[in-house]
C-alpha cells in the first residue's frame, strides 16, 4: 500500500481552481483517485506513464484535468506533483 504526499505546487494549484471545480475535482481525488493511488498507482483506466519524463512520471485524467505524480518505490510513496487543466498541462 502506498502512502500520498500532496506537494506544495499541487495545493496551490487546487486553491487556484475556482470553488464549483476545486470541489469536484476535492471529491474525485478523495472518494476514487486517492484509493486508487495508494492501491495501485502504477496501472487504471486514467492512468498513463509518461514518455520522455525524468523522473518516471504518470498522470491520472479527471475529465479535462491531470494530475502529475511520480512514485517512490522504496517508501512506497506518491508525490503529486500538479494538477493543471489538458490546455496548460502539457505545455513547456
Amino acid at each position: 500500500m502506498y502512502s500520498l504526499f500532496e506537494t506544495d505546487e499541487f495545493q496551490d494549484n487546487l486553491n487556484e481552481l475556482q470553488s464549483k471545480e476545486a470541489s469536484l475535482i476535492r471529491n474525485k481525488l478523495d472518494n476514487y483517485i486517492y484509493p486508487q493511488l495508494r492501491l495501485e498507482p502504477h496501472f487504471g483506466a486514467n492512468i498513463k506513464k509518461l514518455r520522455g519524463y525524468r523522473p518516471d512520471t504518470w498522470r491520472y485524467r479527471i475529465g479535462n484535468y491531470r494530475v502529475f505524480y511520480t512514485i517512490d518505490e522504496e517508501e512506497h510513496l506518491v508525490f503529486l506533483l500538479v494538477i493543471a487543466s489538458r490546455d496548460k498541462a502539457y505545455k513547456k
